[in-house]
């Protein structure tokens, strides 16, 4: 029996990686080759080039439209859900494309996209202009509605989609639409934002293998005012990590950099079925509110993204070791292996909070609250601090001889959260 099974296991990765045909009597086989350039695999079918695309075992399956119109506040207009032309354009696993082919669900993506955007803080702008911009539009299902809701709202549209079908689709579509034909990695914002003049709203349907880095650039352009707001879809996990507590498993360092920046909300949740070809997991609709480049140097309390970074990638890639033993590297580091300077932070205090964190506190606001280091920070482990106690851990570490409260006037930084070849 044994001897069988290994017998279809190597039957099976022969099929992978060499392309042949193994005909094995009575046992289904998962993988069956078209010819000798394409392959299939669970709905997935190979090209010559080694591309994989979404193909549907019912030839002449065309994606369900919902027909029943939902009901919208009357500045957002549903139409029906685009299908796909036939033989021509199928979602490419390369680009984690999972079209949204529900109209009830993009109606609603898109009326909480318009209550994020009209809620956020606005600085240095005091038109009120909507200046929307969709990352991966791919077939329309998002944008055949947000032309015309735009449009009512009389606020600037415009997407950056790199699939050149995307591309050639919607200017065949909406003509008068301004689409990008560029990589969103290397979307430049604060250069957007200017030529808009003023902060951007986001919106997309995120690929779930690049939403972190999509969200990090977003947080550095916030460093410019470059965005207000972002409305987008992503795996329900990542989603669950951006807006979770501390002493949970999925806080780490998504949850405290996105809960400094931003105010953040899980919308709600979307199952698998309204994406074509469906994912194997749950999808959640999340909103971040930026806080912008003013308030985020408030709640910095003098200290540099960059400090944090190294604060926190020290702490969480270690999770399960207290604070001060995951630090100690990191100080040996910055300290140039003074030891005894390192067991001086090691043994230390908190600051005495800054005075703008003293007043935000006076008046409320939540985030100073959870601001002040507890005396045995040294004890605890990362889940357990909170994004401003990481403020106030890494002023701690980096500006601890600062005889005044550090300047807020230093740049923030162009690239602190994204990847260095990612953007300008």
């Amino acid at each position: 029996m044994k001897l069988a099974n290994q017998f279809v296991l190597l039957s099976w990765i022969a099929q992978f990686t060499s392309g042949f045909q193994i005909n094995i009597p009575n046992v289904p086989s998962r993988v069956s080759s078209l010819d000798q350039n394409i392959n299939r695999c669970n709905g997935w079918v190979q090209d010559a080039n080694g591309e994989w695309e979404w193909e549907e075992d019912d030839p002449s399956y065309v994606p369900p439209v919902t027909t029943q119109e939902p009901k919208l506040d009357a500045e957002v207009k549903a139409v029906a859900t685009p299908t796909l032309p036939k033989g021509t354009f199928r979602p490419k696993q390369s680009l984690g494309q999972n079209f949204l082919r529900d109209g009830n669900t993009v109606a609603k993506i898109i009326r909480t996209f318009v209550a994020d955007a009209e809620k956020t803080i606005i600085e240095n702008d005091t038109s009120g202009k909507m200046r929307a911009v969709e990352l991966g539009p791919g077939a329309g299902a998002l944008t055949d509605t947000l032309v015309p809701t735009m449009e009512e709202l009389n606020a600037s549209f415009q997407c950056i989609e790199i699939d050149p079908r995307s591309v050639e689709l919607l200017g065949e579509k909406h003509p008068s639409l301004r689409v990008h034909h560029m990589d969103v990695m290397q979307a430049d914002y604060p250069t957007m934002a200017t030529e808009e003049g003023g902060p951007l709203s986001i919106i997309g349907n995120l690929p779930y293998y690049i939403t972190s880095q999509i969200l990090f650039a977003l947080a550095d352009a916030s460093h410019f005012n470059a965005v207000r707001s972002a409305t987008v879809t992503m795996q329900y996990e990542v989603g669950e990590r951006i807006v979770a507590k501390t002493c949970t498993k999925e806080y780490g360092i998504l949850s405290v950099v996105f809960q400094l920046y931003a105010d953040c909300k899980l919308h709600f949740k979307i199952p698998p079925t309204v994406f074509y070809p469906p994912p194997k997991v749950d999808s959640a609709l999340i909103g971040l509110h930026f806080v912008g480049p003013t308030k985020l140097r408030e709640r910095l309390s003098g200290i540099q993204p960059m400090e944090l970074r190294r604060v926190l990638t020290a702490t969480f890639q270690q999770r399960r070791k207290t604070v001060r033993n995951s630090l100690k590297k990191l100080l040996t580091d910055i300290y140039e292996g003074d030891k005894e300077k390192v067991q001086e932070i090691l043994n230390s205090k908190p600051l005495p909070l800054t005075a703008t964190t003293i007043k935000a506190r006076e008046n409320g606001d939540e985030f100073a609250l959870t601001q002040e280091l507890p005396d045995d920070w040294t004890k605890l482990r990362p889940e357990q601090l909170s994004a401003g106690q990481f403020v106030e851990l890494t002023r701690l570490i980096f500006h601890s001889d600062d005889a005044v409260e550090s300047s807020n006037d230093q740049p923030l930084g162009r690239k602190v959260w994204r990847k260095m070849k990612h953007g300008k």
